[in-house]
């Protein structure tokens, strides 16, 4: 089967994608790339009238100050956080014994022990180690945010409950990370590229390795082992699915054997080198022979997003975007996808542009250097099969570049 180089708007011939040299870490400056990200999360805090927060997510953490330890064991322990003044020093709070980890990074003014109290980590002293976290954010409030309003994207209840006792009013940090981490500066889209890259590695080895008789599992695992061997880190879903499993969407992958002719669809949400996401979604035929049914689903998926592609460049308001987007079918819209586009950095970010029915964001409007993905999936109601694809795109002045550059399939 060849490969389609004219199917989707600036998707530039790319013949031997696989063997091109990637991008290493002698390409990108990360004194830059973490000098520009800090200061991002500094002046979104400026601009609400804040002096701090306490960031506990991984991936916050990550774009803040660079500095990674378990993330997915931190995403539902919370055993690793970290303290980012307006004015002040910046303080790591690490996991047990773990601070020579980060002693490299020069963002980080400090390192000391994490303070911990969850039920997990301490049990019957949870409240003890609740109180004494508390004195510490007092601590901290006595020098760098006297006002006792403080940004914190994660916490457990008892936490604000014991903090608003003491009379800090806490705020949420997702918005502040959220709209920091959405204009991306030239080291991050290098890292965006490697992290591609790899991606379109594993998505390549997928095709060629799809064969009756093995398992979704089987093929899934491909695209994991690429990411492992290339330096990246992990994977946030493992959303691929063949056959009668691809309608309707979001089924994860199983131990379901794949057979003759079914399609195969899947959504790489891949978190790869330095820790940016590449997130593309590609639908494969075993055999690489597409029926009538199949062509006419895919066909459908590249006409949408072919369609929403054109309609975008800096400045284009969310609103008109939604106005003005391609309309799925009434047959095919009851198994619409989550969104029509959303953002993309470390990982999923702001903005989310759902369909007109589902409200989601409505005000503000596109910029340079924001990183977007554009969504499609098309799988009838009561339908057989269905056709998942995404593409990955940089907002340029007038119009998208296209990031991602695995071929299409030409049906």
């Amino acid at each position: 089967m060849k490969f389609n180089r004219k199917i989707a708007p600036n998707n530039k011939p790319v013949t031997n994608f696989i063997t091109k040299k990637r991008l290493g870490e002698d390409d990108i400056n990360f004194k830059k790339l973490r000098s520009y990200r800090l200061d991002r999360v500094k002046k979104e805090l400026e601009k609400n009238n804040l002096e701090a927060c306490i960031l506990f997510d991984p991936v916050n953490i990550r774009y803040a100050l660079d500095t990674v330890n378990m993330s997915v064991y931190n995403m539902h322990n919370l055993t690793r956080y970290c303290f980012v003044p307006v004015s002040g020093p910046t303080i790591l709070y690490e996991y047990f014994n773990c601070e020579i980890l980060s002693k490299h990074l020069n963002l980080i003014d400090e390192i000391r022990p994490a303070i911990t109290w969850d039920y997990f980590s301490n049990g019957d002293q949870a409240s003890l180690q609740l109180e004494k976290w508390v004195n510490e954010v007092k601590d901290l409030s006595n020098s760098y945010f006297k006002n006792k309003k403080i940004a914190i994207d994660v916490i457990n209840g008892p936490a604000v409950t014991a903090l608003n006792k003491e009379g800090f009013k806490v705020v949420d940090a997702k918005l502040i990370l959220e709209q920091a981490r959405v204009i991306k500066s030239t080291e991050e889209l290098k890292c965006m590229k490697a992290a591609i890259d790899v991606a379109e590695i594993g998505v390549m080895k997928m095709r060629n390795e799809l064969k009756a008789g093995m398992t979704e599992d089987e093929l899934w695992s491909i695209l994991h082992k690429t990411n492992i061997e290339h330096g990246g880190e992990w994977i946030e879903c493992r959303i691929l699915s063949s056959g009668e499993r691809t309608n309707p969407w979001m089924q994860e992958s199983s131990n379901k054997v794949i057979q003759s002719g079914e399609v195969v669809s899947f959504d790489t949400d891949m978190v790869g080198p330095y820790g940016y996401c590449a997130d593309i979604s590609r639908t494969f035929v075993e055999g690489h022979k597409f029926n009538e049914d199949q062509k006419k689903l895919y066909q459908m998926a590249v006409e949408q997003i072919n369609h929403n592609y054109r309609l975008i460049k800096s400045g284009t308001s969310f609103k008109e975007f939604t106005e003005k987007s391609w309309k799925l079918p009434d047959e095919y819209y009851g198994n619409r996808y989550s969104c029509m586009l959303h953002g993309i950095g470390l990982c999923d970010e702001w903005p989310q542009i759902k369909y007109p029915t589902d409200g989601g964001q409505r005000e503000g409007h596109f910029e340079k250097n924001m990183t977007i993905t554009l969504e499609s999936y098309i799988g009838k109601v009561g339908g057989k099969e269905g056709v998942k694809l995404e593409q990955q795109y940089l907002v340029g002045e007038n119009n998208l570049e296209l990031m991602s550059h695995h071929p299409l399939e030409d049906i």
